[in-house]
């Protein structure tokens, strides 16, 4: 039967209740919520919406990362037939005060740390209060103002100015796109049932329509799963991709050529490899790049791309490793698709054929023009919605059909450069000759006035001399045309192009700055080191002027080897350069670092035809994976590890504590929470975990891991460093009975964090509070040494409330004997909750006061 509103999708997540519909990755935890717990949330907030009088017709605001909350709270919207008005977490303040301006919504809803950067007397509720604030009772009812007509969002898109304008959407534009797909879907269901659930990794914003599409509408016909994450990082990607065992990747091409780049670096042999794959049949591609599945998983099998052209070089990649990449067109205004390229009749190159229910046309031009049910009929402006004139759209974008019916997509209109001499030429084109030269990891050709007119420039990212940089546009010109011919190329001043959250190249930005250097406005040589010093200071917590390359990481910017985690980690969310976490702990000068990230991007964003770096490596795809340093087992949370845990934590080592030591314990507050919790405590003796373990209520006590060093768990292990050669033999017993009994992971001290404060999220998902001592060594004069800067990344990353620990007379107790003298005192303080939008060096230093206001009461 065929729908008639999205609100009945609301029936799909009932009859799913059990099954996970979302898995929210955020920071080093998981937040896995059911279909069943959507709906209730959804049926909640539209009792809310009735409660508060919002009637049928007018506009909420919704600004907030994805989530169940975000998801819940748009289809509550949808059953009360209230207009939903989503805005990109991404954007700015000021944008979402002028949309507010214009919509007037009765009520703005999101995230904390966004909403109150807003000033406005519109009612707010936060995501963080929903469970508390909205009414218990659900009220799933569907109001009988929705109707396919009906409109339910207004999308105001990324590429928007100061004057707000966004596009109306009805039921019925969805539908025309969704309900083919379900039709589609209903003659393969019976296959999905030996690969269920699937499980979707979705990277763009709910707030854009492609991302609504794979995270909204299509998976509550298949009971799928979808995974969010916070930031597209190529390491983090494939592991989890791994881990959870995804199926689909819904991605932007920037994100999938940040992920071929990081495959690169991962197999570099892979460049030779695929310029053997061309003409072999999909098994044999399976086994010949078996070892790349077996990093993603047997269960990944495809991506969708959407939101930006791909280059051909990035499809090329993935169709020869064997995945099924799926591309489709759209655009705002036809509220996501007009073609789709069938997933198991993939026609490479191609975006597609239109989609049934609507007409698709190329111009005398080029130009693609659209009509059907999927174009919106309205937008909204100057407070009011307005019809819109004409029934074909003019998409303003370029492509040609093939034999086939298949549209192959050429670019934007407005981006074709006319030349003074009157020939039409592609950027793409151009870009693409300039990206297979060696050392430029980056290209964009903008349009700029010259005496002669308009003429291409190339703005490049590249690494190398000046010299070099002639070379290579010399060796680009080669594979052009007379008229194509680059004459004018700039480096690009910053350390990456500018994109949307989308991954939208924003080429206006750098048209605007190439052509002000063009003009003499100003000097194309504008300081990268100001870009990498400001990331620098934005992990440290300090500004530091004047800094030039023989700056020291550790010793003058402050950077300790946690904080180059946190920037590690920034670099790649900020700007795609991937760093190996080996590198980046060794290097000792900013000239190091910055050297370093030349390099990496130079070997691993080139394409893979030219002799790039990583390409030169001498490491075959085929040799064995080198096993990780640390292990972090998981064993120790298995229910008879547990029970052990606990009869030895109650019946050995309390009592042994209590009689040896004879410690007080003090409370600064009430009640603890059961956890979990992130407990932290100055490091004196060997015996510190122990101690606190000790101290805690019971329930909180048999529920905690240990994060200890790693490089003295792995002495333990490989029965080492002991002292002498009985103690050595001895070590590895010492090591399992560690972990078991105090379900000890490694933290080391060096390098090799993010895996540890991974397997530190993994065991608070699991319900374990986690113990870390922040100093990161013992102080041999139980004076506190400085927090280590990552002490404030975990918190952050974990979001759990965090609770301090001081053990005051440990000095003196070291000093004067242990046996039953009373000295000391375990005080145990009030929980600290990890607020939203507080940077981790300024939590660091809060934590840091927190213990040592404790040690001196």
């Amino acid at each position: 039967m065929a729908r008639t509103h999205l609100a009945s999708l609301v029936n799909e997540f009932r009859r799913s209740a059990a099954e996970t519909a979302v898995v929210a990755h955020r920071g080093n935890r998981s937040y896995r919520t059911t279909y069943g717990q959507i709906a209730q949330l959804a049926g909640r907030f539209a009792a809310e919406l009735s409660r508060r009088d919002i009637p049928a017709g007018e506009r909420v605001l919704l600004w907030g990362e994805n989530s169940a909350e975000w998801i819940g709270t748009f289809f509550g919207c949808l059953l009360r037939g209230v207009i939903v008005v989503p805005l990109d977490a991404a954007g700015s303040s000021g944008f979402a005060v002028r949309v507010i301006k214009d919509v007037s919504p009765k009520l703005v809803i999101g995230d904390a740390h966004l909403l109150e950067t807003l000033s406005t007397d519109i009612p707010r509720l936060f995501f963080s209060e929903l469970i508390t604030q909205l009414p218990a009772e659900p009220d799933l009812t569907i109001s009988n103002a929705v109707t396919s007509e009906t409109p339910f969002q207004i999308v105001f898109t990324s590429g928007t100015t100061s004057e707000p304008k966004g596009i109306v959407h009805t039921h019925r534009n969805v539908l025309a796109s969704l309900q083919p797909i379900e039709d589609e879907i209903a003659k393969y269901r019976r296959y999905e049932r030996w690969v269920h659930p699937l499980r979707f990794l979705q990277t763009l914003p709910l707030s854009h329509v492609f991302g609504q599409f794979m995270g909204l509408w299509i998976p509550p016909l298949l009971a799928a799963e979808v995974h969010f994450i916070e930031q597209p990082e190529a390491r983090r990607m494939t592991e989890l991709i791994h881990r959870e065992r995804i199926s689909v990747l819904i991605a932007v091409p920037r994100v999938l050529q940040l992920l071929r780049a990081h495959l690169l670096g991962e197999f570099p042999a892979l460049t030779r490899m695929l310029d053997q794959a061309e003409g072999i049949s999909i098994w044999r591609r399976w086994w010949k790049f078996r070892r790349v599945h077996r990093k993603l998983g047997w269960k990944f099998w495809a991506v969708i791309s959407g939101g930006a052209a791909l280059p051909a070089e990035t499809e090329a990649f993935w169709g020869k490793l064997g995945f099924a990449l799926i591309q489709g067109y759209g655009m705002t205004e036809t509220a996501a698709l007009v073609t789709l390229n069938h997933p198991f009749h993939i026609r490479h190159g191609t975006i597609g054929k239109a989609l049934p229910g609507r007409e698709v046309r190329i111009s005398d031009k080029g130009e693609i023009l659209v009509r059907g049910d999927m174009l919106s009929g309205a937008s909204w402006h100057g407070g009011r919605m307005h019809p819109r004139e004409g029934e074909w759209l003019a998409t303003g974008d370029l492509a040609a059909k093939d034999e086939s019916g298949d549209l192959r997509f050429l670019g934007r209109k407005g981006d074709v450069i006319v030349t003074g001499s009157g020939m039409n030429v592609h950027p793409a084109d151009l870009e693409q000759a300039m990206n297979r030269q060696n050392g430029v990891h980056g290209c964009v050709v903008v349009s700029c006035n010259t005496a002669g007119g308009a003429e291409p420039v190339a703005v490049v990212l590249f690494a190398g001399s000046d010299a070099d940089l002639q070379i290579a546009t010399g060796n680009a010109n080669h594979q052009l045309a007379d008229y194509q011919q680059i004459r004018r190329v700039l480096r690009w001043p910053e350390l990456q192009f500018p994109y949307t959250s989308t991954g939208k190249l924003l080429r206006r930005e750098v048209a605007q700055w190439a052509c002000s250097v063009m003009q003499g406005q100003h000097t194309s040589d504008h300081p990268a080191e100001d870009s990498l010093l400001a990331l620098i200071a934005e992990v440290t917590g300090e500004h530091v002027s004047g800094a030039n390359d023989n700056a020291r990481l550790s010793e003058d910017l402050h950077l300790d080897s946690l904080g180059r985690v946190q920037l590690q980690s920034t670099i790649e969310q900020k700007l795609g350069i991937e760093l190996d976490d080996d590198a980046i702990a060794t290097a000792e000068t900013l000239g190091d670092l910055r050297t370093m990230m030349n390099v990496s991007t130079q070997a691993k964003l080139a394409p893979p035809q030219t002799g790039n770096l990583a390409a030169s490596v001498q490491v075959s795809a085929e040799e064995p994976e080198k096993p990780e340093t640390n292990i972090y087992p998981k064993w120790p949370w298995s229910w008879p590890a547990h029970l052990l845990r606990i009869g030895f934590i109650e019946i050995v080592m309390r009592p042994i504590i209590w009689l040896l030591a004879k410690p007080r314990v003090t409370y600064k507050t009430g009640t603890i929470p059961d956890g979990p919790l992130l407990i932290i405590g100055n490091h004196v003796t060997a015996y510190d975990g122990a101690l606190i373990l000790y101290a805690l209520p019971r329930k909180l006590r048999q529920n905690v891991a240990i994060a200890m060093s790693g490089e003295l768990l792995l002495d333990l292990r490989k029965g080492r460093n002991q002292g002498n050669a009985l103690h050595n033999l001895l070590a590895p017993a010492g090591y399992w009975l560690v972990t078991a009994l105090f379900n000890a992971f490694p933290l080391p001290r060096t390098r090799g964090f993010r895996r540890s404060f991974e397997h530190a999220g993994e065991a608070m998902d699991r319900g374990y509070s986690v113990l870390i001592f922040p100093e990161g060594t013992r102080s041999k004069d139980a004076i506190l040494q400085p927090f280590r800067q990552g002490t404030g990344l975990l918190a952050q990353e974990s979001r759990i409330p965090v609770l301090p620990v001081a053990m005051a007379g440990l000095g003196k107790m070291m000093m004067k004997g242990w046996f039953r003298s009373g000295r000391l005192e375990i005080r145990i303080g009030a929980v600290i909750p990890v607020e939203e939008g507080i940077g981790p060096a300024e939590l660091t230093s809060k934590l840091e006061k927190t213990i040592r206001q404790l040690l001196n009461d």
